[in-house]
């Protein structure tokens, strides 16, 4: 999940954003979607810069807000995407956005989750190759785990699913990957204390250093401070006005490029690694 990124799936905030209502999608009052438009136009031209290819989804308006966050409707393999199923009712046109954008890159569907099941794309961890960690919460359910579990088993690939904490409640959004950002196959940010214990002590058997972030940032963020897209080994964007959690990756021989974020992601609940969908990273 760290490797170079060559090819990922992106929405533009203009276009997803700009009629968005925020009682509606559950977004804080520094929501602005002029100016959500801009910080996101500007994390575009990051991850362009990385070497990254940008596709693009659907430029209507369709009034789907949370489709810039294409990290949550689909997920990447080693033999194609899986289009996954949503837990936020609001999102669950969604994943059919990404489908088309894969069927017209040529990239193969290798399966679907189907309701009742719900996997979102935020919990889930590649330990490696052949692990894939799943948190089970308000937006994943254990159908959804069984189902990826049975897609990916004729792959030699084992599912371990790990339960979440309520956390904020049903309404917030705690994923898996808001406590765990990789920085390198053998590096990864964290906040232990909402890790669930199993998933800390799998980590650490597989040789996985784990820098915590700074854990007021991380309170005051509502976790934003600790969601960072790598797009190389030690390479990261994160979100800016977190100085502490920047320092505790950069002294663990990361490089680190900030964006200002208030009102696209620390008012939407969706950081760095939300806003993307990495399709192929090599």
């Amino acid at each position: 999940m760290a490797a170079p990124i060559r090819r990922v799936l992106m929405r533009s905030a203009a276009s997803a954003m700009r009629h968005a209502k925020p009682a509606e999608w559950h977004y804080g009052p520094g929501f602005d979607a002029a100016r959500a438009a801009r910080q996101h136009g500007t994390f575009a031209e990051l991850v362009a810069a990385s070497g990254a290819e940008i596709e693009w989804l659907t430029e209507e308006d369709d009034g789907l807000a949370d489709s810039v966050f294409t990290h949550d409707p689909s997920l990447s393999t080693d033999h194609g995407a899986i289009i996954l199923s949503m837990g936020k009712a609001l999102r669950r046109p969604e994943p059919a956005l990404h489908e088309k954008a894969y069927r017209r890159m040529g990239v193969p569907i290798l399966g679907r989750i189907e309701a009742p099941g719900t996997v979102e794309g935020g919990d889930c961890v590649w330990v490696d190759t052949k692990t894939l960690a799943i948190g089970r919460g308000v937006r994943t359910n254990e159908a959804g785990i069984r189902q990826m579990a049975a897609l990916l088993a004729p792959y030699g690939v084992e599912v371990l699913g790990y339960d979440l904490p309520l956390w904020h409640g049903e309404e917030a959004c705690l994923h898996l990957m808001s406590v765990i950002s990789p920085l390198a196959d053998d590096l990864a940010l964290v906040h232990s204390p909402l890790l669930p214990a199993a998933f800390y002590q799998l980590l650490k058997a597989r040789g996985i250093r784990l820098v915590e972030g700074d854990p007021r940032e991380f309170h005051d963020s509502f976790g934003l401070s600790l969601n960072v897209l790598p797009t190389a080994p030690r390479e990261v964007i994160a979100v800016a006005g977190f100085p502490k959690t920047a320092a505790a990756m950069e002294a663990a021989g990361c490089r680190v490029q900030t964006f200002e974020a208030d009102a696209l992601c620390i008012a939407c609940e969706g950081g760095p690694t939300c806003l993307t969908r990495p399709v192929w990273r090599a």
